[in-house]
């Protein structure tokens, strides 16, 4: 099943959305809500966007957000504890199994594949270690830790 929606970036459209997507598990939601809400710092509100969640043939869930912007690329930096901001991709690098951006010579879509939980008592995803950026195609492969003993 694919969810796709064009709306304007905006504060109000974050709780709005994740609400509309409800029946997906919280990393899918808050991987969303991180995505609307880079656009909305970076490009500014009431940027237009599109947002599509997708099941993949491999068992995870693909988010996608589309702006008009190809040259604002998301970059992900270390956030101290001090810092108010600047941890939504550091989320959402944690959250997912892998993400990257694809560009276009009038857009660009920031996208990430999360695994979505088969119960609400299943373990974070965050468990897993650092990703490995590809830097030709601006995609983050996840190399799972091994468990702790």
């Amino acid at each position: 099943m694919t969810f796709e929606l064009s709306l304007l970036a905006t504060p109000k459209s974050v709780p709005e959305l994740r609400d509309q997507l409800r029946r997906h598990g919280h990393d899918v939601r808050l991987c969303v809500s991180e995505l609307l809400t880079n656009v909305i710092d970076h490009l500014g509100e009431g940027t237009p966007v599109t947002v599509r969640v997708t099941g993949t043939s491999y068992g995870r869930t693909r988010i996608e957000v589309t702006d008009p912007d190809p040259r604002a690329l998301p970059v992900l930096l270390p956030a101290t504890t001090t810092e108010e901001s600047g941890r939504g991709l550091a989320l959402l690098d944690a959250l997912a199994e892998r993400w990257g951006v694809e560009r276009g010579a009038d857009r660009k879509t920031v996208w990430c594949e999360v695994q979505e939980a088969r119960t609400p008592r299943n373990t974070p995803q965050c468990a897993r270690g650092p990703g490995r950026a590809e830097s030709s195609s601006h995609r983050v492969t996840k190399t799972p830790r091994s468990p702790s003993p």
